[in-house]
């Protein structure tokens, strides 16, 4: 994790998002808080692997949905790239790009 960081050897969380949705030809917002209000909402229990899940009022976090109710996400400094459990933070919204 490096903020601000859009890989591919480092990232921020909006990064890693971005970053990955590029890889298959996806364009997407570069920020957590963009990318929260982009997209179409998708209910918790519609979720499907892709989904990008923002976490927190104000979404400062996201993280994309990968499927069995977990996620992958750049979490935090020092921390690199993982795969949680979707309510490892408290759950702002979901949508689907």
């Amino acid at each position: 994790y490096v903020w601000g960081a859009t890989g591919p050897s480092s990232f921020d969380c909006s990064g890693l998002t971005s970053w990955a949705y590029n890889q298959v030809g996806k364009s997407i917002p570069r920020t957590s808080g963009a990318q929260a209000s982009g997209g179409t909402p998708v209910s918790l229990n519609a979720l499907q692997p892709g989904d990008i899940i923002s976490y927190y009022s104000g979404a400062s976090h996201v993280a994309i949905y990968i499927g069995d109710g977990k996620i992958v996400h750049a979490v935090n400094e020092g921390t690199p790239v993982q795969v949680n459990d979707i309510n490892y933070m408290p759950i702002n919204n979901a949508v689907r790009f």
